[in-house]
């Protein structure tokens, strides 16, 4: 099958087609022909060789990738009896990547558990373009245990996973301040934040005007704003990070590592997220779709930043 990895880690010029065997279905997993494909942050840290476990010698080809949209075109057996997966079936899925098994490829083998009816608000593209973000923000809230009333600060709050982390936890009946550029305060208001502070102002010292002094219960930062934005948090209060940090915790704040990997099998947030799609409750933001074997230059404009949405290659 056709997929796009590279030989070396490096830039976006490593990206290339590569040929690799044909993978098919197991137990409890099923074959989809992918459609599309999202093109995340993460991704860029695969291939630079950044990813943690994932930096050593390349012996075959390493390919990115952990959002897929397409069609189910094999279904292997022992299936969960709960599930009803068939041939034909539109659906979504969330990649592990490892090695050559990534989201950039033809075809690519998951667990029943990773995927899901394609949302019948979307196509293929928008499909592809919501579920690894609104994961990570989800088991990020999950991990927070944040009570309705409860303050959540949240960084970077335009960009795909701040964006759900403010949906999400608006939801869930808590107060979001976020930040962003004086023309997305809109935006961002539309999300469910209660209170949105320019992205430039020391945004510690600003959540806890909003607050009392107190600062918020907890703070999401997957603008990895660190130390900038540490003093948001309330003494004894949380931390969610997304990314690793040069950040030592004081005054008793816990600190939450989201990592979305470990929940590739969450098949009851999954199914819930994109339930949440479907009823129009969730964002789902495309920058731009490009053929697959334009992926080096989808890299190059994700890392030039200022993107609103996911740019998504096509099969």
């Amino acid at each position: 099958m056709r997929a796009i990895g590279v030989r070396h880690y490096g830039g976006p010029e490593e990206l290339m087609a590569v040929d690799l065997p044909e993978p098919h279905a197991g137990p409890g997993q099923v074959r989809i022909r992918v459609h599309a494909a999202a093109v995340n942050p993460v991704d860029a840290i695969i291939r630079s060789g950044s990813f943690q476990g994932n930096d050593g010698e390349i012996t075959s080809a390493v390919v990115p990738g952990t959002d897929v949209s397409g069609v189910i075109d094999e279904v292997g057996s022992d299936l969960p009896e709960s599930m009803t997966l068939l041939v034909g079936d539109e659906v979504v899925g969330f990649v592990a990547p490892s090695g050559s098994h990534g989201g950039y490829s033809e075809f690519v083998v998951l667990p029943a558990e990773s995927l899901v009816a394609l949302p019948t608000r979307g196509d293929h593209v928008s499909g592809a373009a919501f579920l690894s973000n609104a994961l990570t923000a989800e088991m990020a809230l999950e991990g927070l245990h944040l009570e309705p009333g409860s303050v959540l600060a949240v960084t970077g709050a335009t960009g795909a996973v701040g964006g759900y982390l403010v949906e999400l936890a608006s939801a869930r009946g808590v107060t979001v301040i976020a930040d962003a550029r004086p023309d997305e305060h809109a935006i961002v208001r539309a999300f469910g934040a209660h209170h949105v502070v320019d992205r430039d102002a020391n945004f510690g010292a600003e959540v806890r005007k909003l607050t009392d002094g107190k600062g918020a219960d907890a703070l999401a930062d997957p603008a990895a704003r660190g130390a900038a934005a540490f003093e948001a948090v309330a003494d004894g209060g949380q931390l969610a990070l997304f990314l690793p940090a040069d950040l030592e915790p004081r005054r008793g704040v816990r600190v939450f590592q989201s990592y979305v990997m470990r929940s590739n099998r969450r098949h009851d947030a999954i199914e819930a997220l994109a339930g949440r799609v479907g009823r129009g409750e969730l964002t789902v933001r495309v920058a731009d779709t490009l053929p697959a074997d334009q992926a080096s230059t989808a890299h190059r404009r994700m890392e030039a930043g200022g993107l609103r949405g996911r740019l998504i290659l096509t099969f």
